[in-house]
């Protein structure tokens, strides 16, 4: 399995077969036990069942999830239409809006370790489950989604993550233009990333630069979310985006011309406040801006796994690599 994931397009019964078999493989592979992997494939099972007869548009990330010693399997359902009013009620058994015995969302939410979602009426939803073999972990204070150029097998995007004591770190790179050899780029940052020491953005920057001499480089910016300062520092080289939104707001982040691992000015870090009402929106150039808070009303109070699905759904394109990645102040 790629390491951002499989992606399914899920327009027919067939296609929701696939990605049973898939997660049950991807279970089996992760040593989650007998009783876990047969409640995996009952949530697969759902989740696609629900896109072909439900939805318009309907797509499924399938991808495995670690903390510390502890493994799991994700699953995240996006689709464009037609959208739920109540979520909280369409996942009660019972429910159904054609003429099932309603119980498709409510066996997603009974076998989950972890569900989160969000739903507007005409726009669509977004489903977000990971199952655990033990207890699951607290939700991350941050998640992202990559999804590859329609075609490719890997994306040239991707993102990583990392705690740095009283700081946290964002890192989001786009190799240049797709395939395999954007992808061979953009890990090569994520490698130099997560190995470099707790520097400062501009100088983590500065090392992912040289890390990527090698490759034919890319664009990149890293963040770090300061909770006792309440700032957002941040540092970057090229066209990845990076905006503090919350209702009624949002802020954009600087970023400067250049390519990583081959040309850049001198590198310079900015500071801007940051506060628990509202969320670190990182995205590469396959995600326009075109998305405005105001048209979901309660997905800032969602995970940031959410958050950042519907931002992909809404605002990514499928004519390059597309990466978001959300963040909050971590509690």
């Amino acid at each position: 399995m790629p390491t951002d994931g499989l992606w399914f397009r899920v327009e027919s019964s067939s296609t929701a077969s696939a990605v049973r078999r898939a997660a049950e493989r991807l279970g089996g592979e992760l040593g989650l036990g007998e009783t876990r992997v047969a409640d995996l494939a009952i949530v697969a099972t759902e989740l696609a069942t629900n896109l072909v007869k439900h939805a318009d548009e309907g797509q499924l990330l399938l991808r495995p999830v670690r903390h510390a010693d502890r493994v799991g399997v994700e699953l995240v359902a996006l689709d464009s239409g037609p959208g739920m009013a109540d979520l909280v009620a369409s996942a009660r058994d019972g429910h159904s809006t054609a003429g099932t015995l309603g119980i498709g969302l409510g066996a997603v939410v009974r076998q989950a370790s972890w569900y989160d979602g969000h739903s507007v009426p005409g726009r669509g939803t977004v489903l977000a489950v990971q199952i655990w073999s033990g207890p699951p972990p607290q939700p991350g204070w941050a998640a992202g989604v990559v999804r590859p150029l329609t075609g490719e097998s890997v994306s040239g995007d991707g993102y990583a993550v990392r705690d740095c004591d009283d700081r946290y770190q964002l890192l989001v790179c786009d190799g240049l233009g797709h395939g395999v050899l954007a992808h061979a780029a953009t890990q090569a940052a994520l490698a130099a990333f997560r190995a470099a020491p707790a520097l400062p953005p501009a100088a983590l920057v500065e090392r992912l630069h040289t890390a990527m001499a090698h490759t034919r480089g890319g664009a990149l910016s890293v963040a770090e979310v300061d909770p006792v300062a309440g700032l957002v520092r941040y540092a970057g080289l090229g066209n990845v985006s990076a905006s503090i939104v919350g209702y009624g707001t949002r802020r954009g982040l600087v970023s400067l011309p250049g390519i990583a691992g081959h040309n850049r000015r001198m590198v310079r870090e900015y500071e801007y406040p940051f506060t628990a009402d509202e969320v670190l929106v990182m995205q590469t150039d396959g995600v326009t801006d075109r998305w405005q808070l105001d048209n979901y009303p309660g997905l800032l109070e969602r995970s940031p796994l959410v958050f950042a699905a519907t931002v992909l759904r809404d605002a990514g394109v499928r004519r390059d690599d597309a990466c978001v990645l959300v963040a909050r102040v971590p509690r």
